[in-house]
């Protein structure tokens, strides 16, 4: 974020003066993009440990929960999604998994995400933006087998449709629960296709099981028009 003016400028001061505060100002700012630096130096890549099974991809998993019947801005959610930790092993993923509440123990409103490394879960994302999401609704006591068949499907490259997927996750409801995985083009449909398919293959999902493709774009729409109807 840029540095906020700790003083502002006044007309009616001398020129020597703005030139000092000038100064001031890019001497904080490189003091800051400094710091901005050193930062992301730190922040040390994950990678695999000694003789672990590395994932073709690294994956991040992000937990979510709101108050229901709340509106939720667009800045309130991204605060909101929390990060949890990114792995790129099949032995960190289970160290990660094996400690984590399963979906159908989780109570109200509450989603767990698991997108790959630098994919944040946002219909915003650059990733994300012009692709959608197949959406399986699932009556109570179902979330749990699903959503680990599904992210095991996922990390196992079992859809097989190159860098499309993005990501999963698994929605907590009080009526139903909700499982989904996103994918880059919305516009593919040879590649949504095939990600339904697999889907329904890798869940064992009956025949008759209602399965709904929507775009982020529609998504967005229907986010912005409920925002209207919260507002009149």
């Amino acid at each position: 974020m840029p540095l906020k003016r700790r003083l502002k400028d006044d007309d009616s001061g001398d020129q020597d003066q703005n030139e000092d505060n000038h100064t001031q100002k890019e001497s904080e700012k490189e003091k800051s993009d400094k710091e901005k630096s050193q930062n992301s130096i730190k922040r040390k890549a994950v990678v695999p440990g000694p003789g672990e099974h590395p994932f073709q991809y690294n994956y991040t998993f992000w937990y979510s929960r709101r108050t229901p019947g709340r509106p939720t801005s667009s800045q309130s959610y991204e605060q909101n999604v929390k990060q949890i930790g990114t792995f790129a092993s099949v032995e960190q993923f289970w160290r990660f998994y094996s400690h984590l509440v399963r979906p159908g123990d989780l109570t109200g409103h509450s989603d767990f995400h698991l997108f790959k490394d630098g994919i944040k879960p946002m219909w915003e994302d650059e990733a994300n933006k012009n692709g959608g999401k197949w959406i399986i609704r699932l009556r109570k006591g179902l979330a749990s087998r699903c959503w680990e068949n599904l992210i095991l499907a996922m990390l196992g490259e079992q859809f097989m449709v190159g860098e499309e997927v993005c990501g999963a996750v698994v929605s907590v409801r009080f009526q139903e629960d909700i499982i989904s995985i996103w994918n880059k083009t919305a516009s593919d449909q040879a590649t949504t296709a095939r990600i339904r398919d697999t889907l329904r293959r890798v869940l064992n999902l009956p025949p008759n099981t209602i399965m709904e493709y929507k775009t982020h774009t529609d998504s967005i729409k229907n986010w912005i028009n409920a925002q209207g109807k919260v507002l009149l």
